[in-house]
């Protein structure tokens, strides 16, 4: 069951609400507000590189920090005083026999008491039906995600499904896209998908064409090992490769380029975007490709920023949760020519 309908919420929501004290690196300003379903039994799904694995002996981490438990009401209530800042909420499913139902009455009650729009993040394992997602947008969503994370089947296989006695399926999920096309509207669906998991660049981004050709957006990851979980020593993707990538996916999502039209070398690197050398130098100037993918705000821009949630403040920011400034561009124009 629900924990006396609490939620838990990301440490960057806890510190945005007041709930915990707290800096923001580079005064990044956290725009959506994540909350996720918790449940005594916890996430059924054994993902390898999830923190919120059934296998992972202590869930301390999930997406690299802290996600601590509040009420439901308190972080409603506590929401309505930063709203000149958060555009967004967004409620996430665990693999549990439960969430279907609690995701729908969550969703509802923040739609009805708070100014937010509602994103729900899902999973197909438990979303099996049109008529599921119709009551996902009665609630009050207007958005889905769902997170398919791996670029191919096997390693889906190898991470999520069977090889690792998992419940998700690698047709499911697709099948979840499609029907949540069909519900939500062309680009009101977002396709979560981590880089680094061993995939090529070329294998990702053919799948970020993938997903655009059925009607959904991509929201990039980068993989951060989470201790604890099977991949727990599996290094971070190259910045190169994820440079690449990030470029190759705002590309294809503002119909810019094909994935057909770009050039992979024999290692499957990008080595020809598609488009036009002075128009890409453009692309790249704006900095907008480099900053985190997510589901928009009232104002049309991204809110769900995740500040930091890809690396620590100490690293290279891979998702930037605020424009890039000149200097972080210079640093970005020289990753993506490292191969």
């Amino acid at each position: 069951m629900v924990l006396e309908k609490s939620v838990q919420t990301s440490l960057a929501a806890a510190m945005t609400l007041g709930f915990k004290e707290g800096l923001f690196y580079r005064n990044a300003r956290l725009r959506a507000l994540n909350l996720l379903l918790t449940y005594d039994q916890g996430c059924s799904a054994n993902c390898s590189y999830c923190g919120l694995s059934r296998s992972r002996k202590k869930s301390e981490t999930f997406i690299r920090v802290s996600w601590p438990t509040y009420p439901l009401q308190k972080i409603i209530d506590s929401s309505q005083v930063v709203t000149e800042q958060v555009q967004r909420v967004c409620v996430s499913m665990v693999t549990h026999p439960k969430a279907f139902t609690d995701l729908c009455q969550t969703a509802k009650e923040v739609r009805e008491q708070t100014p937010y729009p509602v994103s729900a993040l899902i999973t197909p394992t438990l979303v099996k039906t049109k008529e599921q997602f119709e009551e996902i947008r009665r609630a009050g969503v207007d958005r889905v995600g769902i997170a398919i994370d791996t670029a191919t089947e096997d390693l889906f296989q190898k991470l999520r499904g069977r090889l690792v006695q998992g419940p998700h399926s690698w047709e499911d999920y697709w099948r979840g896209v499609r029907q949540a096309v069909e519900v939500f509207g062309r680009g009101m669906v977002g396709v979560h998908l981590v880089v680094g998991l061993g995939e090529t660049e070329e294998e990702m981004v053919k799948t970020i064409q993938r997903a655009f050709d059925l009607g959904a957006k991509t929201h990039l990851f980068s993989f951060f090992p989470e201790r604890g979980t099977a991949l727990e020593t599996h290094p971070q993707p190259p910045l190169g490769m994820y440079r690449r990538v990030q470029l190759s996916r705002y590309l294809i999502n503002k119909s810019l380029a094909n994935s057909e039209q770009m050039v992979f070398n024999s290692k499957g690197q990008v080595l020809d975007f598609g488009i036009e050398p002075s128009r890409l130098e453009k692309i790249i100037q704006e900095g907008e490709a480099f900053m985190t993918s997510g589901c928009p705000g009232h104002d049309g821009k991204v809110a769900c920023n995740r500040p930091f949630g890809n690396e620590r403040p100490s690293q290279p920011i891979r998702n930037f949760p605020f424009p890039p400034e000149e200097e972080d561009l210079k640093d970005i124009r020289e990753q993506l020519l490292q191969y």
